[in-house]
């Protein structure tokens, strides 16, 4: 018995070691092996790649600073985004290296002790910090309106660096010139950071949010430290005087701004918030069209969201209930549309919706169609109804299905209704 084991131990010891399994790849002129080692692992192995050298220049670049699999992973616009990013990114780090400069040259020419010149760059800073508490409290309104606050960030980190810029110029005020300037910046990085994510999320097609992300973030770095060394450079030479400075630095103030409303203009936002959801109801009501978010991204009003648009019924949402309606009609407008979690008031210049509070953005959808509708009706019928509200929602009843189901095929997030600060209520 003994001898038999030791004969299958000395067979065991002579068996062949495996082999491991590998295979060649080729695509596009490129030969890649590919094996899996003992422990499991997976390599790879360049085996032949006969493409130009500006070619693979290329790719390499993208593969660092773009999402793999681009351009089919990202939805329209994203290329057009990053280029103004870019931009940005390059004209706001040039910029800054001029308003650093401007603010050492300022302290020193405070004729304080050194201690107390610390003491108020101490405080300076501290003004970023108040400024960015103070915005933290705008959170909701962001997530309604990214890309209006993502203007505004940058248009309040320009209006900061120009005031540092310009501290050369009473340097007997620089605490309250830098600090106020450091407020303003502190208010743009709280606004900037917080409207990334739903700036990003717009383009994530195969829930590459993470590579997004890293990528977006991998070019802003690239584009910071080229527009350092850019500033560096105008520093030591055209603006290495006042006058320069002030030529300068608005040109790249300029470029900055233009750069992310080109930027916002590209993105294709494809939640529900007020303007949008008005659009998309007043695109339907008058062409029986739906436009998707890659469509609508030119026509949205950057600046100011909350304009009125009629053929969307002029439905203005966000009022408080009681500001709306009155105690003693607040039952007839709840029986209005009994099992709906909308309100509407129809005003002579607007019509007020109050959601409930847990209403979502197919509920914002149905009473905005309800109100565009019932506004339609109206300027059609030759004598006034009483019954236009309960028509309206009859017409919208029979058309909601089908629209809805178009709307999400287009990318649409009906899922919540993005209101910012808006009043709701609860019964």
């Amino acid at each position: 018995m003994k001898t038999l084991i030791k004969m299958q131990r000395k067979e065991a010891d002579e068996l062949p070691p495996q082999v491991p399994i590998s295979w060649v790849e080729i695509s596009s002129s490129v030969s890649r092996q590919f094996q899996f080692e003992p422990d499991g692992k997976l390599s790879v192995k360049m085996v032949d790649d006969s493409r130009p050298v500006a070619q693979r220049m290329v790719e390499s670049f993208l593969n660092k600073f773009f999402p793999s699999g681009y351009p089919y992973s990202v939805n329209e616009g994203y290329l057009r985004y990053t280029q103004f990013r870019a931009l940005q990114h390059f004209t706001s780090a040039a910029l800054s290296v001029l308003s650093t400069q401007s603010l050492l040259f300022a302290a020193g020419l405070r004729p304080t002790p050194a201690q107390a010149t610390a003491v108020s760059w101490i405080l300076k800073d501290g003004m970023q910090h108040v400024g960015k508490l103070i915005c933290s409290n705008l959170g909701a309104r962001m997530d309604s309106e990214p890309k209006r606050w993502r203007i505004l960030a940058d248009v309040l980190y320009d209006l900061g660096t120009g005031l540092e810029v310009m501290s050369p110029l009473c340097p007997h005020l620089f605490l309250e010139v830098a600090g106020l300037g450091n407020f303003a910046k502190g208010m743009a990085v709280v606004a900037a950071r917080a409207t990334r994510l739903p700036i990003y999320s717009s383009f994530a097609k195969e829930g590459n949010l993470s590579d997004l992300f890293a990528k977006g973030e991998a070019i802003s770095t690239l584009f910071n430290v080229l527009g350092l060394g850019a500033g560096i450079h105008l520093a030591s030479n055209i603006c290495s005087s006042m006058q320069g400075k002030l030529v300068v630095a608005p040109l790249l103030s300029i470029m900055h701004v233009y750069s992310v409303c080109e930027e916002m203009r590209a993105t294709p936002v494809n939640t529900l918030n007020p303007q949008r959801t008005a659009m998309i109801v007043a695109e339907f009501v008058k062409t029986g069209k739906i436009s998707s978010p890659a469509d609508l991204r030119y026509q949205e009003n950057l600046v100011f969201p909350g304009r009125l648009i009629e053929d969307a019924g002029n439905v203005k949402v966000g009022r408080s209930l009681h500001e709306v309606v009155s105690p003693s009609k607040l039952r007839q407008f709840k029986e209005t549309f009994p099992e709906e979690k909308f309100l509407l008031n129809r005003g002579s210049r607007w019509t007020d919706m109050i959601l409930e509070h847990d209403a979502t953005g197919e509920d914002a959808l149905r009473g905005w169609m309800v109100a565009a509708y019932a506004s339609d009706m109206e300027r059609l019928a030759r004598e006034p109804s009483t019954n236009i509200s309960q028509e309206a929602y009859e017409k919208m009843n029979s058309v909601f299905s089908p629209f809805l189901a178009e709307l999400q095929a287009k990318g649409w997030h009906t899922d919540r209704f993005l209101d910012g600060t808006g009043s709701r209520f609860v019964f």
